[in-house]
């Protein structure tokens, strides 16, 4: 039994990767492990397609998967690029979101939109990390390996120093 679709759907699909740390050791010294959720599905190793298409809605489907796999790589490449520049980063979180449109064939995730928020230790300027993540975003093999538009729109956060002269 074929399953039939309204022309005029779009499936809407988010992820979130959560990393802490820093970077101050430079490329060698900081930890590569991070965290992904694929709301609101409970991470599994176990895939299942997307519910509208007949897929089990508590398992990972592949949609969510190729927008983790976008953030996840967006979130390792800047890294690498900010530990190469010195720069010290001491979280990253990201928002991302698919959007696949059902009246638009073929059938495929057309935009990915990636919001990370990150925090950096005082030192660099907005524009210098932002200039990173540009940089981080076009390194991406990820990114670099699909047609889907991929945005990448990042919040900066630099910490102050610490008041006692420790940070």
């Amino acid at each position: 039994m074929a399953l039939r679709h309204k022309p005029d759907r779009t499936h809407h699909y988010n992820v979130r990767c959560h990393w802490s740390g820093s970077t101050s050791a430079g490329y060698e010294g900081f930890s590569r492990a991070h965290d992904a959720e694929t709301p609101p599905a409970e991470l599994s190793l176990r895939l299942s397609g997307d519910s509208s298409f007949g897929g089990d809605a508590t398992l990972v489907n592949p949609e969510q998967l190729v927008v983790l796999a976008a953030a996840s790589c967006q979130l390792l490449s800047f890294l690498a690029v900010a530990a190469r520049a010195r720069i010290d980063v001491l979280r990253y979180e990201d928002e991302g979101a698919g959007i696949m449109p059902e009246d638009d064939p073929p059938m495929r995730l057309t935009s990915i939109v990636l919001k990370p928020t990150i925090w950096v230790a005082a030192g660099p300027t907005d524009e210098r990390v932002a200039h990173l993540v540009g940089v981080a975003h076009r390194e991406c093999y990820v990114a670099n390996s699909l047609r889907t538009d991929i945005r990448v729109e990042p919040t900066i956060i630099i910490e102050p120093p610490a008041e006692d002269g420790t940070g």
